[in-house]
C-alpha cells in the first residue's frame, strides 16, 4: 500500500506535456556471425543515455522526494530526505535522439562497421516513455597485412622486435581500441630498452582500402612528422643519486655525498646507512632506463615503513649528440621519513557470544629506523575488561586481560648464508616478536602465558605473501583455578588436557594469493594456506615423567601437533558495483605423541560475525553436540579438530556510503575422536547432514574502505536439534555488528 501511493504520488507532480524518461533499449542485428558481438554491444550501450531516474524496491523514492522538496513549505523530512538521495527528473524532452544516433554510428565506426543503419522508436503510455534503438550493422573491414612503414632512424629494429608479440593479426577486423592497445604496447616495450623520451603518440597508423574490392585493408605503422631525435635513441643511467632523509625545508643545507657500490647518498649526516639502503635500489651505472626497475625499487623503498613519500626523478644529462646514439641519464631518488616516533591509541568495544561486553584499550608506540637501517620498534599494550551482563547463573562473571607486546622489524634478510639475491620483487623483512599475557576469569582461573617468535615475510610478486615463522613459542600457565572451574575439567577428560599443554614450540607458515585489492582485475580471487606444526624438535629432548606418559621439555609438558587449514574466497563481479562472493574454508588438526588433544587456543570453533553469522561465535558444534541448559562450561568446549564452513553472499549498492547484502552460511566443527563429555562431536561421513545453516541480511556503511557492518541473520539448519529438519527461525534472529567485510 505504501508503494503504490509512493508511485501514485510521482505521477501527480509530473508537469504536463511531459513524459517520464524510463529508458532505453538497444538491439544489434548482423547478417552474419560478429565475434565478440556481446562486448560491442555492452560498449555502444554506454552512450544510450542519459540512465532514467533510479528505483529503489521499485520505487522512485530519489524522485519523490526532488518533487516534495519542490513545495512552498517542504519541511525538515523532506528535505532530508531530498538532500540524502534527491534526483532531478529526468523527462523524454530531456533525450536528444539524433545526437545518441551519431554516437551510437561513432562508436561502431571505430570498431570496423561503417554506413550502418539506425532507427529509433518511442513507446508512450499515460506519464512515461522509453525508447528503443534498432542498428543493422555491416559487415567489418578485415586485416590482410600488417607493416612497419619505412622509418629512418635506428628505432626502427626495437620496433621491429616487438611484432612478435603484437595482438595484430591477419584477419583481424577494424578496430581502433586495438590499435590503441599495439601502440601502448611498443611504447611499453621501447621504454623497457631505454628510451625515457619516447611516447606512444609519437606513433600512427594508416589504413589502404584501396588494393581490395572485398573490404579488406592493409595496415602501415609509422612515426609521426617532426619526432625529437632525442625520443628515437636509448638512454644508460650514467649516475645514481640517493637523498635518505629529503626535505622541501632542508634541500639548501650542504651535505656529505658518500658513495657505496657506484650510488651516492646524499645527507646532511647519517639518517640511514648506505649499506643498508643499496639492496633496496635497482639501478645500477650503465643500465639502460627501464619504468619497471624504476617501479620496482620505488615498491622496495616504500616496504621498508621509514618513508612517508618516494620520488625517482631523472636528470637528461645528454641526447646521444654525441654520436654514440644513446643518452645519459641522472637518477634521482628523493625519500622522505615519516616521523621516527608515534603513539596511536585506539578504544575497542567488546561483546563476545557468552554475553561478556565491555571495553578494550591499545597503545602502540613506534620508534622507526631504529638502528639507522630501516628498523622499526612496536610495543603494544592492552587493557580489557568484560562482564556478562545476562544469563542465569553466569551473570556477574567477568574477566580482565591485560597484554604487553613488542615486534622488532628488520627490513632485510637476517639468515647466516647471503641470498638475497634471490628476490628480486620485494626484500623480505625479519621480524622478531615477543609478548606477555595475563587473563583473569572471575570465579573460573588466571592465565598467564608468554610468547616469542622469529619469522620472515616477503611478497614474491604483487599477488603472493609468504610467512614463515621457523621459531614459534608459547608458555601458558593456568593458576587460581575455582572449584567450580576445576569441576568443569573433571567432567571433560579432553579439555583439561588441552589446559595442560603449558609449552608449544614449533613452526609456522602461511601463504596467501590475494587478487581482491586490485581494481583491475574483475572477478578476483583470494587463497590463504596455514601451516603450524608443534613438539617434533624438542621431543628429541624430551624426558619421560613419572607416574605420566607424556614427556617434559625443562619440566614443562609440550604439545604436539600438526595443523592446516585453507581458505578459498572468489569475487564475481556482476556490474555496476554489484558483486557474488563465495567463500570456502578447511581446516584440519591432529594431536599426537605427547597430545592427546590439540591446545585450547590451537582448536577451531565457528559461529559469529566472521564465520555462520545465524549463530554466536563459538556456539556452534561440534558435530550434533547439545549443551545442557546452564552449563557454565559450555563456553570452552564448543570448539574442535576440524572445520568446515561456506558462504554465498551477494552485495549491491542503495545509496552512496550505503550497501547492502543477501547471504547464506553454512558450516560446523568436529572432534578427531569421541568424546563423552561432548556426545556426538566426533567427524564421520554423515558430516554434511550435520552442518549448521542460516541465511539473512545486511547493511553496511562503507567510507573509502572503512566499513562498519551490521548483519541480522537466523538459522536453518540447526545441528544440535536434527530431528527438526529445516525450520528457518525468523523469529530468534542473530544480530552481528563487525568492522570490515566478512571475507
Amino acid at each position: 500500500m505504501i508503494l503504490l501511493q509512493y508511485s501514485c504520488g510521482v505521477k501527480r507532480f509530473i508537469p504536463d506535456g511531459e513524459k517520464l524518461y524510463t529508458g532505453a533499449t538497444l538491439s544489434l542485428e548482423t547478417d552474419e556471425k560478429v565475434k565478440n558481438l556481446k562486448a560491442i554491444e555492452q560498449e555502444v550501450e554506454t552512450v544510450v543515455g542519459p540512465e532514467p531516474n533510479t528505483k529503489i524496491l521499485g520505487v522512485k523514492l530519489g524522485l519523490y522526494a526532488y518533487y516534495k522538496n519542490q513545495q512552498e513549505h517542504p519541511g525538515f523530512i523532506n528535505k532530508f530526505l531530498y538532500n540524502t538521495f534527491g534526483e532531478e527528473p529526468v523527462y523524454l524532452s530531456d533525450i536528444d535522439r539524433d545526437r545518441i544516433t551519431e554516437l551510437i554510428d561513432n562508436r561502431l565506426e571505430n570498431r570496423g562497421f561503417f554506413r550502418n543503419i539506425i532507427n529509433s522508436e518511442v513507446y508512450k503510455d499515460s506519464a512515461s516513455a522509453s525508447i528503443a534503438y534498432n542498428v543493422s550493422i555491416r559487415r567489418p573491414y578485415t586485416l590482410e597485412t600488417y607493416q612497419l612503414d619505412s622509418i629512418r632512424y635506428p628505432i626502427v629494429k626495437d620496433i621491429k622486435s616487438t611484432f612478435a608479440s603484437s595482438p595484430i593479426n591477419k584477419g583481424d577486423r577494424f578496430d581502433l581500441a586495438l590499435f590503441e592497445l599495439e601502440r601502448e604496447r611498443i611504447d611499453k616495450s621501447l621504454k623497457a630498452k631505454g628510451y625515457y623520451n619516447f611516447n606512444a603518440d609519437f606513433l600512427i597508423f594508416e589504413a589502404d582500402t584501396n588494393q581490395y574490392k572485398n573490404k579488406r585493408y592493409d595496415l602501415f605503422l609509422r612515426l609521426k612528422k617532426d619526432v625529437p631525435e632525442k625520443s628515437l635513441v636509448p638512454y644508460r643511467i650514467n649516475k645514481v643519486n640517493v637523498y635518505p632523509n629529503y626535505s622541501i625545508d632542508t634541500d639548501s643545507i650542504s651535505k656529505d655525498t658518500t658513495q657505496y657500490s657506484n650510488i651516492n647518498f646524499i645527507q646532511s649526516q647519517e639518517f640511514f646507512k648506505p649499506k643498508r639502503l643499496e639492496s633496496y635500489i635497482l639501478f645500477e651505472k650503465g643500465q639502460l632506463y627501464n619504468p619497471t626497475i624504476s617501479k620496482r625499487t620505488s615498491n622496495r623503498l616504500s616496504s621498508i615503513g621509514t618513508y612517508k613519500f618516494i620520488n625517482i626523478e631523472y636528470d637528461v644529462l645528454d641526447t646521444g649528440a654525441n654520436g654514440t646514439g644513446e643518452g645519459n641519464l641522472t637518477a634521482n631518488i628523493y625519500l622522505s621519513p615519516l616521523n621516527k616516533r608515534a603513539i596511536r591509541a585506539e578504544l575497542q568495544a567488546v561483546s563476545k557470544s557468552n554475553n561478556f561486553v565491555g571495553p578494550n584499550l591499545l597503545v602502540t608506540y613506534a620508534n622507526r629506523n631504529l638502528f639507522r637501517g630501516g628498523e622499526t620498534l612496536n610495543i603494544t599494550a592492552s587493557l580489557g575488561y568484560e562482564t556478562q551482563l545476562s544469563g542465569n547463573e553466569n551473570r556477574g562473571l567477568s574477566s580482565t586481560q591485560i597484554g604487553l607486546k613488542s615486534d622488532l622489524i628488520f627490513p632485510r634478510l637476517l639468515f647466516p648464508i647471503e641470498i638475497i639475491d634471490r628476490f628480486k620483487y620485494a626484500v623480505p623483512k625479519t621480524i622478531v616478536s615477543a609478548g606477555f599475557e595475563y587473563l583473569n576469569r572471575s570465579k573460573l582461573y588466571s592465565l598467564n602465558s608468554l610468547n616469542a617468535t622469529f619469522g620472515y615475510s616477503w611478497n614474491a610478486n604483487r599477488f603472493v605473501n609468504h610467512e614463515l615463522d621457523p621459531i614459534s613459542i608459547n608458555y601458558v600457565n593456568l593458576s587460581n583455578t575455582t572449584q567450580e572451574f576445576e569441576d568443569i575439567l573433571n567432567e571433560n577428560p579432553f579439555l583439561a588436557s588441552s589446559f595442560e599443554q603449558q609449552f608449544i614450540a614449533g613452526l609456522t607458515y602461511s601463504f596467501t594469493y590475494n587478487e581482491l585489492n586490485d581494481s583491475s582485475i574483475r572477478n578476483s580471487l583470494y587463497f590463504n594456506f596455514n601451516f603450524d606444526i608443534a613438539g617434533n624438535t624438542i621431543s628429541l629432548f624430551g624426558k619421560e615423567t613419572g607416574g605420566k606418559s607424556s614427556k617434559t621439555f625443562l619440566d614443562l609438558e609440550y604439545a604436539q601437533y600438526v595443523k592446516a587449514d585453507i581458505d578459498f574466497r572468489y569475487h564475481f563481479s556482476l556490474g555496476k558495483d554489484q558483486k557474488l562472493v563465495t567463500r570456502l574454508f578447511g581446516g584440519w588438526g591432529l594431536a599426537y605423541g605427547n597430545s592427546e588433544t590439540l591446545p585450547f587456543s590451537k582448536q577451531y570453533f565457528s559461529g559469529g560475525p566472521f564465520s555462520v553469522r545465524a549463530f554466536r561465535i563459538r556456539s556452534l558444534g561440534p558435530g550434533t553436540y547439545t549443551p545442557i541448559e546452564g552449563d557454565s562450561g559450555s563456553f570452552f568446549d564448543r570448539s574442535g579438530d576440524i572445520r568446515l564452513e561456506a558462504n554465498l553472499e551477494y552485495r549491491f549498492p542503495i545509496i552512496p556510503y550505503l550497501k547492502g547484502a543477501v547471504f547464506a552460511d553454512a558450516g560446523n566443527v568436529w572432534l578427531m575422536e569421541e568424546n563423552d563429555a561432548l556426545s556426538g562431536g566426533k567427524f564421520s561421513s554423515n558430516f554434511l547432514s550435520e552442518l549448521g545453516a542460516g541465511a539473512g541480511v545486511g547493511l553496511r556503511v562503507d567510507i573509502q574502505n572503512f566499513v562498519i557492518r551490521f548483519d541480522l541473520a537466523a538459522p536453518f539448519l540447526d545441528p544440535s536439534e536434527v530431528e527438526k529438519g529445516f525450520d528457518f527461525d525468523v523469529a530468534n534472529p542473530i544480530l552481528n555488528f563487525a568492522i570490515g567485510y566478512p571475507f
